[in-house]
């Protein structure tokens, strides 16, 4: 079993997975930048180093300084949370060079997964339905032109390398595709380091549903219900929850069927997310395979009664998960609410600075993750989000209400700052919300009335 954990992240998510490791009798070393000094996973872990100054790339990025953090404290494994090197092949593997285990998928596999176009055809050798598209990327505007017109518009470029609802652009016609594809494949380039782009037909009303998976290191693989992400905007995720809402037990039976075997069709092993489209027929397709333990992971553990991160670990050391399939059945509703230091009527433009007031919500059944507290300074150096509020309930109608409540509840303020309180309590209380009637545009469209 593995005795101490390295956690290569910081914020909410670090704190998370340090928790579940006190509650393991494993130890725990933080890592943080100067911007993070005072963190409250500094104070909370068994053991901190400081990898370097704020900017990601010298610090959370940086893998020279975090393995040899993990190699001089006397880890034996690593856990890279989401985002920064949670999906990055290269560490994973440099972990393996030095003896560390990485808990997550295996290098190789990360790679398969990195190629959204290679997937989307390994997927559709698997079984799952995909949306019509071109076959691999598709290299000059000519080829794109031509698999759009065999496809049909409006179309989605996608980079091949993209994830996170980044790397995407909608021409409705022939003539938005010539800038559209450049934009999206300048943009790949620059922030993937790789300009290769994919293309789909796009479906304009649609609803986002994702299914968690846990593969073993036997080749057993278990799906744990779905989850409603459709609340978003420009492709970031706002509101999710757990059960998907206006599910038949058909569709959600074969939603975990085509998960389980799109994980297999790649040589999964660990905890991941399937992604799928609903379309109002009720039709799905698949998405993208995401590599990693996702923000919204609550919302499964609270109608599952499972801790996704014990079990990553249980898997990492070469254990079964501590369930079986048939033991799988949700119990109520969750919802989680990304609280974010943003100004919505601005843009959403990021209002970092110091938590004046920070008084999170109590009551039943209402969990509040965060990596900050009152006093701490929220830094410009990264994601804006500073909390997360999950809460539970029998059903949907008292989810949605103890939700707004809690929201209600939670207390917020800062010289400057502006939060994404008042908009989540806008959108969970509109009709259209508590009808399960949301698509992926609702948030879009709603905008302009919210914020007049």
């Amino acid at each position: 079993m593995i005795g101490k954990v390295l956690i290569a992240n910081r914020g909410e998510i670090a704190l998370r997975i340090a928790r579940t490791c006190r509650e393991m009798g494993i130890g725990t070393v933080a890592v943080y930048s100067t911007a993070d000094r005072d963190s409250r996973v500094v104070a909370y872990a068994d053991e901190a180093v400081h990898i370097g100054p704020p900017h990601p790339r010298r610090s959370y990025l940086y893998m020279p300084n975090i393995i040899e953090a993990a190699l001089r404290r006397g880890a034996d494994a690593v856990h890279p949370g989401y985002g920064f090197l949670s999906e990055d092949p290269d560490f994973a593997e440099v972990c393996a060079e030095n003896g560390l285990v990485f808990i997550g998928p295996r290098p190789d596999v990360m790679r398969r997964l990195a190629d959204k176009a290679e997937v989307r055809a390994r997927m559709a050798a698997a079984g799952l339905p995909v949306l019509p598209g071109s076959e691999g990327s598709v290299p000059t505007l000519a080829e794109a032109e031509d698999v759009a017109a065999a496809i049909g518009y409006p179309v989605v470029v996608k980079a091949v390398a993209g994830g996170g609802g980044r790397g995407i652009g909608v021409a409705a016609d022939r003539a938005e595709l010539p800038e559209v594809y450049r934009r999206t494949s300048a943009y790949a380039r620059a922030v993937f380091g790789n300009g290769a782009v994919y293309l789909e037909r796009y479906l304009p009303v649609t609803r986002h549903v994702e299914v968690q998976v846990l593969c073993d290191q036997a080749g057993n693989a278990f799906h744990l219900g779905e989850r409603d992400c459709s609340l978003q905007r420009r492709n970031q995720k706002l509101v999710e929850e757990s059960p998907s809402p206006g599910l038949s037990e058909a569709q959600r039976r074969r939603l975990g069927e085509y998960a389980v075997a799109g994980a297999r069709a790649v040589g999964y092993t660990g905890a991941g997310t399937m992604e799928f489209l609903l379309d109002p027929a009720g039709d799905v397709t698949f998405m993208e395979m995401n590599a990693r333990i996702q923000v919204e992971h609550p919302v499964t553990e609270m109608v599952m009664g499972i801790d996704l991160i014990r079990e990553q670990i249980r898997v990492a050391s070469g254990l079964s998960p501590s369930f079986t399939q048939s033991d799988i059945r949700p119990h109520g509703t969750a919802i989680e609410c990304r609280i974010n230091a943003e100004d919505p009527r601005a843009a959403f433009r990021p209002t970092p600075g110091r938590l004046k007031v920070f008084q999170p919500p109590g009551g039943p059944w209402t969990r509040v993750d965060s990596g900050f507290a009152e006093g701490d300074e929220v830094p410009p150096y990264y994601d804006s989000m500073i909390a997360k509020l999950i809460v539970w309930a029998p059903d949907r109608d008292q989810a949605i209400a103890r939700a707004d409540r809690a929201l209600a509840e939670f207390a917020v303020e800062g010289a400057g700052m502006e939060t994404t309180i008042p908009l989540l309590r806008s959108l969970i209380t509109h009709p259209s919300f508590a009808r399960a009637e949301h698509t992926t545009r609702f948030v879009d469209e709603f905008l302009p009335t919210a914020l007049s």
